[in-house]
């Protein structure tokens, strides 16, 4: 094996890695309660294995054999890792302030007395 074959194994085994996320991700959307909690590993952990898909397939391209630096997923890895957390965390206060109720496993609002104050019900 020469050391591009080796760059391209790393490459692949971080692609790899990044869809096992993915599937945790999904996993742990279908076995969560409420949105809050679903929007969370949404978000989170998916954003998390795009990130490591995109970061493995810019090392497969880049040291592996083609030599290709890539600024397209230079950029959707930043287009990524900024605009999903924004858009989980703006999903969850649109889901809140609509009064979504939360899982009855849930143990304290902490926010419900800064935004609605005490006489919220």
């Amino acid at each position: 094996m020469n050391a591009n074959e080796i760059f391209e194994l790393i490459g692949a085994l971080i692609i790899l890695f990044g869809s096992i996320i993915s599937v945790i991700s999904a996993i742990g959307m279908v076995r969560f309660y409420d949105v809050y909690t679903r929007a969370h590993a949404a978000t989170k952990t998916t954003t998390v294995a795009v990130l490591i898909a995109l970061f493995g397939a810019f090392i497969f391209f880049w040291l592996g054999s083609e030599g290709y630096f890539s600024v397209r997923l230079v950029l959707g890895i930043i287009f990524v890792f900024l605009t999903s957390p924004v858009a989980g965390h703006l999903v969850l206060r649109a889901a809140y302030r609509s009064k979504t109720k939360l899982a009855e496993q849930t143990a304290d609002d902490e926010l419900k007395p800064i935004l609605f104050g005490d006489k919220h019900e």
